[in-house]
């Protein structure tokens, strides 16, 4: 592409007249730099592009665009811009030819329950034969294809390019997840939203290098109902953060929840196992006035939250109620409250789930208690290189709920994993649970004490498929230690 186009939407000032240069593709790391790529010095939590910019120089680049001075050589052509993550975003929708504007573009944001909801909507639509995409914590998914990310939200080069491949391949709607990260990185700036929808409101992600306080991170939350031509917001009516992050919505507001006054309302809901698997059943009041009986295979009142939401969505993208229904009845979401079947433990239920901070392992736990299993164990650990807080957290939850928990790893980075367990344990107001640092013995240990009628908890690893060790991303399948073990026994 040639370089006036390129730039034409771009807020830039630069001292000289644009040469007659072709561009053939965007970076913002260095080392994939080249002759014929525009490079854009992007400024992070720990490194700053600008610093390498002479780095992407000696690799043949000519072109840089900036959001403070830099010292490079004369026939450098230097772009400056006020914020190089909102120029990445407007080169990257620019370079794509827009895919975003050919798709129905459907964001969620909050603090639990993005993935599962945004699957949930993802696999009403794959099942009922409607060609859709979804990018998220799970990673990419559409047309067959599966790539792994390591953001919810991809950096806008990557998240513009992906959807652009799913323009090519026929996607008509994308469901994604919108990190609050990402609102703050401007990842998403400039996307044409058609819905945008709330879950809830908790305390995470706050300190380090993510929010200094939780004002800072509902703000950037909130950023996501601001965006210009939105068709409809949904909201989750009983989250107590609801009528802040609608309040300056700029489209009609449809509210779900267990309230009475909400569009979307579930009632009558009850706990029901179906062919082995915790599930829920609900009465679900739709705005027409309509009571639809709705079955679906997660436990608990947060699955009803996600459940009623996805049938509200898709009920706005004019699909039948009753085919939302069945179809939202056999979907299923990949380190969601997943259940393993072990030939071994015919009669132990064994659920892999995401759960890693005290809120979401409590609402898995809780929904458990409700089937009353023989003895709830819960094998988890803690990230390193992040807020104790979350750690006793977890401890204090397991400690109240958990009949035995196993305290291992999860991805402790750059600390010592005994050490994180330490503090886990700390928490506990007793002594029912045992330290294994090592993940896969945990796993192994807790295949071979289970019992007829245990509920068994693998939490926090979800759909990963990795373990973060001392800057290593080291291959991790917890089904696939499952099922080794089961095979040895």
């Amino acid at each position: 592409m040639k370089l006036c186009d390129l730039v034409k939407e771009l807020d830039y000032t630069c001292p000289h007249a644009l040469p007659d240069a072709e561009v053939t593709y965007i970076c913002h790391d260095s080392r994939k730099a080249g002759r014929d790529s525009l490079f854009i010095c992007l400024v992070g939590y720990v490194s700053d592009g600008h610093n390498y910019a002479l780095s992407a120089y000696d690799k043949g680049t000519r072109i840089f665009v900036v959001q403070r001075p830099i010292d490079l050589p004369q026939d450098a052509l230097v772009l400056t811009v006020p914020d190089t993550r909102v120029a990445l975003a407007t080169l990257a929708a620019t370079i794509f030819d827009h895919p975003a504007d050919k798709l129905c573009v459907i964001g969620i944001t909050g603090t639990k329950g993005k993935t599962t909801t945004a699957l949930m909507i993802h696999g009403i639509l794959e099942k009922l034969g409607i060609p859709a995409g979804y990018i998220g914590t799970n990673g990419i998914d559409f047309g067959g294809r599966h790539y792994a990310t390591a953001n919810s939200t991809p950096e806008s080069l990557d998240l513009h390019e992906y959807m652009a491949q799913m323009v090519e391949c026929g996607i008509r709607y994308v469901v994604m997840e919108v990190s609050s990260q990402a609102l703050k990185m401007h990842r998403v700036h400039g996307i044409s939203f058609d819905y945008c929808i709330f879950t809830n409101l908790y305390p995470d992600h706050i300190g380090g290098v993510e929010h200094k306080d939780m004002e800072e991170y509902m703000a950037c939350k909130k950023l996501l109902f601001s965006f210009p031509d939105i068709r409809g917001i949904l909201v989750n009516a009983d989250a107590p953060e609801a009528s802040y992050m609608s309040a300056d919505a700029t489209a009609p507001v449809t509210s779900f929840g267990m309230g009475k006054g909400c569009d979307w309302r579930a009632a009558k809901i009850r706990p029901e196992v179906c062919y082995r698997v915790p599930g829920t059943s609900f009465a679900c009041h739709t705005p027409n006035g309509q009571v639809l009986p709705v079955s679906i295979p997660f436990p608990g009142e947060y699955s009803v939250y996600n459940a009623l939401c996805a049938l509200a969505v898709c009920d706005k993208l004019g699909i039948s109620q009753a085919d939302s229904i069945a179809a939202l009845s056999v979907v299923r979401v990949k380190g969601r409250f997943e259940p393993i079947f072990l030939t071994s433990r015919p009669n132990t239920t064994f659920i892999i789930d995401y759960a890693h901070n005290g809120a979401s392992l409590r609402a898995v736990l809780e929904s458990l208690r409700a089937y009353k299993p023989e003895r709830l164990i819960c094998l988890f650990g803690s990230v390193g290189d992040r807020t104790q807080m979350r750690r006793r957290e977890l401890g204090a939850v397991a400690s109240e709920l958990c009949d035995l928990s196993i305290l291992t790893s999860d991805n402790p980075g750059n600390e010592d994993p005994n050490k994180i367990i330490a503090d886990i344990a700390a928490a506990f107001t007793h002594d029912r649970y045992v330290c294994i640092p090592d993940r896969a013995e945990a796993i192994a240990y807790a295949v071979k004490i289970a019992q007829k009628g245990d509920a068994i908890v693998l939490a926090g690893k979800g759909h990963e498929n990795y373990q973060l060790i001392y800057g290593k991303h080291l291959p991790f399948s917890e089904r696939e230690i499952l099922m080794q073990t089961d095979k040895m026994l």
